[in-house]
């Protein structure tokens, strides 16, 4: 299976990494597993790579039980196009880091911003998706906007973009942050009460409204916290993945095949 990436400055490693070891990387009962046959000599080994493990419409399962989504599917199609093999682990944002830092994964996708500061430590491969953060709240409550904020709790998805977009803007607007390691429990908080609103990427509660979630969208940060989406690896690592997923999601926006991955989630 597999789920998303972006977010603070990996606060929670050290608890994904107890997840990685506790759930056991390979082969694990939450883990899907892809591959495409490779007849070519440029890729000498199985790539493990990680993910998230809801991050509608990135990765999530769907009504029959199946691992699907935006990275799920670009990822069987670039590996198709250009012949290496992989397994896919989903094990949540935090988890997924951990084992890229620990070296129980080769690669990350899962909605995973490309920051700055990520660069000093990941490579990148090319965007393959354009993102920025929202807040959103429940649908016919009170809250209006940041205005509305002063002295409640919010919600954020630990180690995402949306968790360091609330962070930036808590002082200011005088509220508190409570964390989740996922995002349906985190839209759960809000709708119960327990927080006034919560951050996210704005295709992941796009998708989730679309849905019937219970929420709305009521400020949206498209400068400060617009970032695009890319598949990483260890800085100096597997240039060969790194160059053959480039490769791959060219072919694909060349001939309309990733059009058509992401309208199948995201209608234009």
């Amino acid at each position: 299976m597999s789920k998303s990436l972006s977010r603070r400055e990996f606060l929670g490693l050290s608890g994904g990494v107890a997840a990685v070891v506790g759930l056991g990387l390979v082969g694990c009962g939450t883990s899907g597993s892809s591959s495409a046959a490779s007849s070519s000599s440029s890729f000498s080994k199985t790539y493990t790579v990680a993910t998230d493990t809801t991050f509608a419409p990135f990765e999530f399962t769907n009504d029959s039980n199946q691992f699907v989504g935006i990275d799920v599917d670009l990822l069987a199609a670039i590996s198709s196009d250009t012949g290496f093999s992989y397994n896919l682990q989903s094990l949540g944002f935090d988890a997924a880091v951990a084992a890229l830092e620990s070296g129980q994964a080769d690669a990350v996708i899962a909605g995973m911003s490309i920051t700055d500061a990520r660069k000093k430590k990941y490579d990148f491969s090319d965007s393959y998706y354009d993102s920025y953060v929202c807040m959103a709240v429940k649908d016919g409550g009170d809250v209006t906007g940041y205005s509305s904020l002063s002295g409640k709790k919010v919600a954020a998805k630990t180690g995402t973009q949306g968790a360091t977009c609330a962070e930036s803007l808590k002082d200011k607007y005088g509220f508190a942050i409570t964390y989740f390691d996922d995002s349906s429990l985190m839209y759960q908080d809000v709708l119960t009460g327990g927080s006034a609103g919560c951050f996210e990427d704005y295709p992941v509660m796009a998708y989730g409204i679309s849905k019937g979630n219970g929420l709305k969208v009521v400020a949206e940060e498209k400068d400060s916290f617009s970032t695009p989406y890319g598949f990483a690896v260890l800085k100096g690592q597997y240039p060969e993945l790194l160059s053959a997923f480039n490769k791959g999601l060219g072919d694909l926006k060349s001939n309309g095949k990733y059009n058509e991955i992401v309208n199948k989630y995201l209608k234009a």
